[in-house]
């Protein structure tokens, strides 16, 4: 049945084309049914195998230099680093230290409801086939204030699901506060897509970012470097 039949078939296009819902259904299928400790090896072997079909290269490699130098100077200047994603909170856990110098709980993700049993005399947290929480678009500022309780100085977008993120980020009092738009315009590099994409739009935030006062950074004419250097 849908939507894994369309999966299992590897037509990728034609999900994306069945929009968030269906990701959301083959997301709560596949990660779901185990324990935590079982997903965090499962997601630990992958992050540690899986390869870009196009870019080949290991994903911890296709980090953005200009993110990890900009994390480096923040953490250098007493500020404190934050992943915000719209992804499952505990995959990214799983490679956020080693990749981005930013401790696990420092992440604020999409999260999947969880259960505490014991078992043979084995404490365990299961991972139920429930959404509990969608940290995109308007739910990352619910998120932020949830895990952080603190409005953020500086955020950083590249979709229009960060639109509401920057937003809570600058329109906010006391002290200045930035927010920035990581434009993906370079097809060379990495990819150019923004307002048609089906994944990633960036269309409104481009919009309001000037009259935001949001500072947008172009990919293609703005960095030197792409991807993390060796």
């Amino acid at each position: 049945q849908e939507p894994f039949k369309t999966v299992l078939a590897g037509d990728m296009e034609a999900l994306i084309q069945a929009g968030p819902r269906a990701i959301i259904e083959v997301v709560v299928a596949s990660h779901t049914g185990m324990s935590t400790t079982l997903f965090d090896t499962i997601a630990t072997e992958w992050i540690r195998d899986a390869v870009h079909p196009e870019l080949e290269k290991p994903y911890t490699e296709l980090v953005y230099q200009p993110q990890l130098e900009l994390l480096r100077y923040l953490d250098a200047n007493g500020f404190s680093n934050f992943i915000v994603s719209g992804g499952t909170v505990e995959f990214i856990r799983v490679f956020v230290q080693d990749t981005y110098g930013i401790p696990p709980q420092r992440v604020v993700g999409s999260s999947l409801e969880t259960r505490y049993e014991v078992q043979g005399g084995k404490a365990s947290l299961l991972r139920l086939p429930e959404v509990d929480f969608i940290d995109d678009k308007g739910g990352k500022p619910v998120g932020i204030h949830k895990h952080i309780a603190r409005r953020p100085i500086l955020a950083v977008g590249n979709s229009d699901g960060d639109f509401e993120m920057l937003q809570w980020t600058t329109l906010g009092s006391g002290g200045s506060r930035l927010g920035m738009v990581i434009h993906h315009d370079d097809g060379e590099r990495e990819y150019a897509y923004d307002r048609d994409s089906k994944v990633g739009t960036l269309d409104k935030t481009l919009d309001a970012a000037d009259q935001s006062g949001w500072l947008v950074v172009s990919m293609k004419n703005d960095w030197n470097t792409i991807f993390v250097e060796d």
